[in-house]
């Protein structure tokens, strides 16, 4: 069986990802308390499903505390298992709330919707860190479903002793930190392609900008650094029982230099883990998030 759980705050897009994931064909389960998650997940075998996508969230109450237990519990079994924990900055939360005009679980005559957020943050702070934490502020309906079909696509038959997925997101400053960086990287000091009338439309992954970029000396040692402190490191992150690490590389557009340094890191750490690449910025036909060539 391959499992999908989805978590992660309120208006963050945990509807969206669910209809991506039952648009292909996999069992979809919403607002599922945690303690009855083992109990379907066997019943469910049972009867011969072999894809399942379960949401567990605030509604849940306060079983959703339990929900570490119940990772540790499942993965124990013989089943794939992917966690997706979705998030968001604040102020995009409060404008998905206003526009939908919908009630926050948690608001109350006793909470503001700010209040509530803060506080659905408190309860969920301890689930981002144990699957893929994805930033969905800013992004469109069309964007997030193209990052989740990839994201899960690149999950399935994965080999399960290749330890962590190491995701590297380009982005650019301008747009805020991603939420799910766990290590960030400001490129912002290396010369910049834009101020090249001819490479200003482009973007890192065209031949022209590549030249211009591995023409400058701090670039190559800029990249060189970064590569060194990753593969320095991502041995104790393996050994921390880690699945997910997500390098952010930020400029200030998320157009040039990131992209260039995500693409070229994500080819020199394929083989070391099983890498992904993802451009925040770029449009929808490119800022899916892949597996390195």
């Amino acid at each position: 069986m391959h499992l999908v759980l989805i978590s992660g705050l309120s208006g963050s897009g945990k509807s969206i990802a669910l209809k991506v994931l039952e648009d292909a064909n996999y069992y979809c389960v919403d607002n599922l308390p945690s303690q009855l998650l083992q109990p379907l997940v066997e019943q469910l075998g049972q009867q011969g499903y072999d894809k399942v996508a379960v949401v567990i969230d605030i509604r849940g109450g306060d079983s959703v505390a339990r929900l570490p237990r119940q990772l540790d519990a499942l993965r124990a079994n013989d089943l794939e298992l992917q966690f997706l924990f979705l998030d968001a900055q604040d102020e995009t939360l409060i404008k998905r709330y206003s526009e939908t005009r919908r009630r926050h679980p948690l608001a109350s005559d006793q909470l503001t919707l700010t209040e509530a957020i803060a506080e659905e943050r408190v309860r969920l702070a301890g689930l981002a860190a144990l699957g893929h934490h994805m930033d969905t502020s800013g992004l469109k309906a069309s964007v997030l479903r193209e990052w989740v079909r990839q994201f899960i696509a690149a999950g399935v038959g994965a080999d399960p002793c290749q330890g962590l997925t190491l995701l590297f997101e380009s982005f650019g400053f301008k747009n805020g930190v991603p939420l799910d960086a766990d290590l960030v990287f400001d490129v912002r000091c290396l010369p910049n392609p834009h101020y090249d009338a001819n490479l200003r439309p482009l973007t890192g992954r065209d031949a022209a900008v590549i030249d211009f970029l591995e023409a400058e000396s701090e670039v190559l040692r800029m990249r060189s650094d970064v590569a060194g402190f990753i593969r320095a490191w991502l041995p104790a992150y393996v050994q921390d029982s880690r699945n997910y690490l997500t390098v952010g590389i930020g400029c200030t557009g998320g157009q040039h230099r990131s992209v260039y340094l995500a693409e070229w890191l994500g080819r020199e750490f394929r083989g070391c883990a099983r890498v992904l690449i993802r451009h925040r910025e770029l449009g929808p036909l490119t800022a899916g998030c892949r597996e390195a060539p």
